[in-house]
């Protein structure tokens, strides 16, 4: 529709809607004027507070759609991940104008908010096990419903996708799955069933076939004889026009592929698939980014997550002049290591962009390896890589290295492969919440035997720690944090021996504070600007622990230990651990993150939650005193 013809339509206050009841009252004028406005207020709201932009503006009309075909207060919908949530949230009642505040919805689907939201995920390629859960609960309790899974094809090709797709197959728990076909997951998705999902309209003529052929014939008894005995006919031509095509293969029945972004015929495509008695693929094309010039463009996946940013220029609107991301910083290091050592290659489940890692593509596109969503892949990779006499660089977020547990001990650690994982957002992360928090990997990385743990807090160890790394110790892990950092030109080469911490400062015996990352310069500048004397360590190894340095502070009256990058399980523990082995006399304090999932909200509004400020800490010590 033109904005002359949109005007004409009467438009519906977003802030006013209670349930998605309304919508069917609606025609389809009606609906595409919502459409328009719904992205108008993602556009709106993003551009303030930052979030998940150009997967929202593309499932505008199918969630529209969705909620007209189906009764979502029974009928079970689960995204995946979730981030593309907006308009189903809109259309159920939630304002989007505290998105992801601390006190505002979340960006995923978040159950204690609303009935509407049934599963919650952070994390890609959950829906579908989770769908197949929903059905065989639904089954067994002999319960009516629809359960309808929302996938992307980034998320499709993930082997926990493809695992539940293949139980789903082989079940009589029906499962109405909506691939959702943009030609991006984050950034560009890789491997060959991206190619096969570009090239699966062969498909839409084997369907077309097939509805107009039972058309023909269910009209008469005679017809619908016809129609049993030529099951076997029907069989020749499926494998004739959707050669290829995974899911009819696997069994599932399957529609499209449909414009996701036509309100009317995604409609169409829905109601077939409710009233098919098995288990169905719907593949439906939507254009991410639709509706917004410079996310309809982005090839790079720049405007999957944003922050606040100017809706004219497409500028962000909170620059820090002089100032980088440690993602930045260790891009920049990474670049360095590859020109120097030959047999590295640099390997990322689908976080290119997101870890500033896209500006290396043109120099070293032969030695970077993006498995798509595959973190488990990633790390088995890596170990066959290391076992063959190259060096592995796995450039992971924190929350997503969790899934790759198994293969970092058994794969890697376990045949001592020689690996570097820069594991990204570590720490708290701020408003994405509970799913995307960085604080639990330090505690199962030192659960594991043969394994590095590390952590900078300036720039110059960064690249210390990052050379090291090439030094046959194993799997190495360095974490950096979701913060900024001054720019400095070039790196000031420091000599450090492995596995040691750095005496900051020694201007007391009786309190000792051991701290890590770059926090602890904000630290030091605050005990000396409040006059604390302290010995500060640097506890720059986070596993093995140095206990030599521990041994040496064992007379101190009170030691405090301070992680806010992390769970008790990390540095905080096994510190204590080892004092309590050595009878240590003197009083511990602790401050870390507590062993919880931890609500969004600002990193700032997480740190004061639990205490954990610099300022915090030095106010407790100052009342100490």
């Amino acid at each position: 529709m033109s904005k002359k013809d949109i005007n004409k339509v009467k438009h519906i206050n977003l802030d006013s809607i209670e349930n998605p009841k309304f919508l069917a009252a609606l025609n389809y004028e009606e609906l595409d004027v919502l459409a328009s406005d719904i992205r108008s207020k993602i556009l709106e709201v993003t551009s303030n507070l930052g979030g998940h932009l150009s997967s929202n503006l593309g499932v505008v009309e199918l969630t529209i759609a969705l909620h007209r075909v189906f009764d979502l207060s029974t009928d079970k919908l689960i995204f995946d991940v979730g981030h593309q949530c907006y308009t189903h949230k809109i259309l159920t009642g939630r304002k989007l104008n505290n998105l992801r505040q601390e006190s505002g919805v979340s960006g995923f689907q978040k159950m204690e908010e609303s009935p509407y939201d049934v599963y919650e995920a952070g994390h890609s390629s959950t829906s579908i096990s989770a769908a197949n859960g929903f059905a065989i609960a639904r089954d067994l309790n002999k319960e009516k419903y629809n359960v309808i899974a929302l996938i992307g094809d980034g998320a499709i090709n993930s082997g926990l996708a493809l695992e539940g797709l293949n139980n789903i197959a082989h079940s009589d728990h029906k499962v109405i799955i909506v691939l959702n076909d943009n030609g991006m997951s984050i950034s560009k998705p890789v491997g060959g069933l991206s190619k096969f999902f570009a090239n699966i309209s062969t498909s839409r003529s084997y369907n077309r076939m097939k509805h107009g052929y039972q058309r023909v014939f269910s009209k008469t008894k005679f017809g619908r004889w016809i129609l049993h005995i030529s099951s076997k006919f029907k069989n020749w031509v499926k494998r004739v026009l959707t050669s290829g095509n995974i899911f009819t293969a696997l069994g599932f029945a399957y529609i499209g592929p449909v414009n996701g972004n036509n309100i009317k015929k995604v409609e169409k495509a829905l109601l077939r698939a409710k009233n098919t008695k098995k288990s169905v693929i719907i593949h439906v094309n939507t254009l991410k980014g639709k509706g917004y010039k410079f996310a309809e463009e982005d090839e790079t996946g720049y405007w999957h997550g944003v922050s606040a940013f100017d809706l004219e220029s497409g500028e962000p609107k909170n620059k820090h002049e002089g100032m980088v991301s440690w993602s930045h910083v260790y891009s920049d290091i990474t670049a360095l290591e590859l020109e120097e050592h030959n047999d590295a290659v640099l390997i990322s489940p689908a976080t290119i962009k997101g870890a500033g890692l896209d500006c290396l593509d043109n120099k070293f596109a032969n030695r970077i390896i993006d498995v798509g969503i595959a973190e488990e892949h990633a790390a088995t990779l890596a170990s066959g890589l290391s076992l063959n006499g190259h060096h592995p660089i796995i450039s992971v977020y924190s929350t997503f290295l969790q899934r790759a547990y198994d293969e970092v001990s058994h794969d890697l650690a376990r045949m001592k492969c020689n690996a570097t994982f820069l594991v990204d957002r570590a720490g708290l992360v701020g408003a994405d919440g509970e799913t995307h928090q960085g604080i639990y990997d330090e505690a199962y990385l030192a659960s594991i035997p043969s394994v590095v743990v590390s952590m900078a807090s300036s720039i110059d160890e960064a690249k210390a720690l990052y050379d090291e790394s090439f030094n046959n110790h194993g799997p190495f892990f360095i974490r950096l944090p979701r913060s900024i950092v001054v720019k400095q030109d070039g790196f000031n080469k420091i000599k450090h021996e492995f596995g040691k911490w750095i005496k900051v400062s020694e201007d007391s015996k009786d309190l000792v504070i051991i701290s890590v990352g770059p926090v602890l310069n904000v630290l030091k500048e605050q005990l000396e600007k409040n006059s604390i004397k302290v010995t500060l360590i640097n506890a720059i190894y986070l596993n093995p622990i140095d206990k030599n340095m521990i041994d040496e502070v064992l007379d101190a009256k009170k030691i405090v230990i301070y992680d806010p990058y992390s769970t008790r399980g990390g540095l905080v523990n096994m510190t204590m651990a080892y004092l309590l082995e050595k009878k240590f006399k003197g009083s511990i304090s602790t401050y870390c993150v507590p062993n919880e999932f931890v609500r969004q909200g600002s990193i700032d509004q997480q740190l004061a939650r639990y205490n954990l400020r610099v300022e915090d800490v030095v106010k407790d010590l100052k009342k100490a005193n």
